[in-house]
Formats: structure tokens, C-alpha cells, sequence
């Protein structure tokens, strides 16, 4: 990695995001956290970055923590959306308000800051965005209803994105995580997994850090289940 590369990772004050930022900060880069809880601050203060207690449902914050990376250091190399949980009920009982919710809550989540630097991406000559999603996007399960159908579309959306800007430089692919120590382990999850065990949050960050990096290149539109096995679809 060249010197001086800027990552932005939003809902990064735990789990997932949190090692995602921790990964990218021992690879060189500069991280900018977003989290609602104030812990994505305290881990940039750790790590020498910069962060806003803010959501990644608000435009503004989203914006404000943009700003801040490009004040700071006027650049941003790479993006890193992670997110929340959202409503979980049988599917039938699922209101209108919480479709949207999940939607808010694992779509627009990174679709908005997508949005946002997408043209400082291109105005610099490319940039590479990851998204962390989920092994139950293409294999939906009625425990994650809102998930699923969510991230699915966010599937559809990527591809997209990638034919439109895979001539400008600019990379997109999802991380579909499976069992991750980041949730709480059963050992009937446990051994639904083939590898028997659960993953953990630095094997994500460890497949973030390479899909961001010159290795990975050449790869755009893709969904990389990083799920122990449990995946059997082609």
C-alpha cells in the first residue's frame, strides 16, 4: 500500500468495523470512524484518526465525518460500510415501518456515504469501497428476514455500481460474513458451520483489508462469502 491512504468506516465502534478500522490503521492507512455510541471516536483517538459520534442513517453526520477526513488529510482512498441490527420477526408479521427500518438500517446505510465519495474517489484517479453484508443474502433465513431482503438489493445495487465505475477506477464488493464471534454463539449455530467453529471479527477484517488493497486489484462486483463452509451455492 502507498503511503498516505485514507479509509472511512462507518458503525465502526465495535464488531466487525471496529477490527476492520483496527486492520486498516496497522496496514498504514489514515481511518476516519463513524459510530451512534461515541466508541468509533475513542478507537480514532486510539488509532490517530478521527472519528463522529454520529449515524450512518443521517446524511449530515455522514457528510461531517467526509469533511473531516478530507480537512484532515484531503483524500479519501477507500470506504468501508458496516451496520447495525435490524427488526427480526416472522416474516408475515413484519410491519411496513420496520421494512423500511431494515432498509435504513442495511441498504441506504451505505448507499449514502457511497454517494458521498464516489466523486472525491473519482476526482482522484479511483478508490475501492467495501461493504459488509451478509452469507445470508443469497440463502435467505427467516431469522434475519430484514437482512436478507435488504442485502440482497444491496447485491443488485454493488453490481451496478461496479459496471458504472469500473471504467473510473473505483472498486465495489460485499464481505458476506457468516457465524461471527462478533454475535452470540450457540452450539447449534456452531455446528451448522462445516469448519466448526465461529469466525472472527479479524478473519473479516483480514478479507476487508485485502479486497481494498492493489492485490484484489481486479476484482469489482462481488460477493465474497467469508461464512466457515456454510454457503453451497456456485
Amino acid at each position: 500500500m502507498s503511503e498516505g491512504k485514507v479509509a472511512l468506516i462507518t458503525a465502526g465502534g465495535s464488531g466487525m468495523g471496529a477490527a476492520a478500522a483496527r486492520r486498516l490503521a496497522a496496514d498504514g492507512y489514515r481511518v476516519a470512524v463513524l459510530s451512534s455510541s461515541g466508541k468509533g471516536e475513542a478507537l480514532a483517538d486510539e488509532l490517530g484518526g478521527v472519528g463522529v459520534t454520529g449515524s450512518n442513517q443521517s446524511n449530515d453526520d455522514l457528510k461531517r465525518l467526509v469533511a473531516l477526513a478530507m480537512e484532515r488529510w484531503g483524500r479519501i482512498d477507500a470506504l468501508v460500510n458496516s451496520a447495525g441490527h435490524g427488526p427480526r420477526a416472522p416474516v408475515l408479521e413484519i410491519s411496513d415501518e420496520d421494512w423500511h427500518k431494515g432498509m435504513e438500517i442495511y441498504f441506504l446505510s451505505a448507499v449514502r456515504p457511497i454517494r458521498l465519495v464516489t466523486p472525491i474517489m473519482e476526482a482522484q484517479g479511483g478508490g475501492a469501497i467495501v461493504n459488509i453484508s451478509t452469507a445470508w443474502a443469497f440463502e435467505p433465513s427467516p431469522m434475519f428476514p430484514t437482512s436478507a431482503v435488504a442485502r440482497a438489493g444491496l447485491a443488485s445495487f454493488t453490481k451496478i455500481f461496479a459496471d458504472t465505475y469500473a471504467p473510473k477506477n473505483i472498486r465495489i464488493n460485499n464481505v458476506l460474513p457468516g457465524w461471527i464471534d462478533s454475535l452470540p454463539a450457540t452450539a447449534e449455530r456452531r455446528d451448522s458451520v462445516p469448519m466448526g467453529r465461529y469466525g472472527t471479527s479479524e478473519e473479516i477484517a483480514a478479507t476487508i483489508a485485502f479486497l481494498l488493497s492493489e492485490g484484489a486489484g481486479y476484482i469489482t462486483g462481488q460477493n465474497i462469502r467469508v461464512d466457515g463452509g456454510i454457503a453451497r451455492s456456485v
